[in-house]
């Protein structure tokens, strides 16, 4: 049975309330006409959809964008994004997307920063020497790249470890250790959240608000599980002091 007249004529102006020219796009993502035609030329969104002269783009074109400028926000370069987005199939729709820039956005809120030594200074609060700055990157505070440096969202706890009176082979073992069994619980952590919530996420029939809501229990769950690991960790050292005192 075909749709009455006035069913399709709702339907239509429906989609051509949710199509943007390319100044209403990058309002609505918050970027440049230049820098989203500049996206555009290296493939990051697909062609428009033309309607005579004028260009139109519907919502897979603002969700493909509002993906780029997450990734860009986090920290990742062009290139990486660029590999990203041809991974990612051209009939994604919306809720696909969605789904992959919960997954793909840092767990930090600050992206890494490049700077100058005088920037990390400022940043820092103190002058650093050349042994401050070794112990920065041993501890995995800062990165150095090309003569600059990468402050990593968690330099300041590395800052703090400069008045802190420890052989810097006490502090560089301890970071690997801390890193060693980060990795392995994000691993795990991340093929939970795979298997238990995306996958089923995937599998059902979901709609952009669907992918929306995810996106944002995704993101508790973030915070959740670094208040879990913080906690857990706490929880661990006590039964260690424990058993200890208990063997004394």
């Amino acid at each position: 049975m075909s749709a009455a007249p006035d069913e399709d004529e709702d339907h239509q102006e429906g989609d051509a309330l949710e199509l943007l020219t390319i100044d209403e796009l990058a309002a609505a993502v918050g970027t440049t006409v230049r820098t989203t035609r500049y996206y555009a030329s290296l493939g990051l969104i697909p062609p428009p959809e033309r309607r005579g002269r004028i260009a139109y783009y519907g919502p897979v074109h603002r969700a493909r964008l509002e993906l780029v400028r997450a990734l860009q926000d986090h920290g990742f370069t062009l290139q990486a994004i660029e590999r990203t987005l041809a991974a990612v199939p051209e009939t994604a729709g919306v809720e696909d997307l969605a789904l992959q820039r919960a997954m793909l956005t840092s767990w930090t809120s600050e992206p890494p920063a490049r700077l100058t030594h005088r920037q990390l200074e400022k940043k820092a609060g103190r002058r650093l020497s050349e042994a401050d700055l070794a112990l920065l990157a041993r501890v995995g505070s800062i990165e150095v790249h090309d003569g600059e440096y990468v402050a990593m969202p968690y330099l300041h706890v590395g800052v703090q470890l400069l008045d802190v009176d420890v052989p810097l082979e006490s502090l560089g073992l301890a970071e690997e250790a801390i890193r060693r069994h980060m990795e392995s619980l994000a691993d795990e952590l991340t093929t939970i959240l795979h298997t238990q919530v995306l996958e089923p996420f995937r599998r059902s029939q979901s709609s952009p608000e669907d992918a929306a809501r995810l996106e944002q229990t995704v993101a508790q769950l973030r915070r959740l599980t670094l208040e879990a690991v913080v906690s857990g960790f706490q929880r661990a050292a006590n039964a260690v002091i424990t058993r200890s005192l208990s063997r004394d």
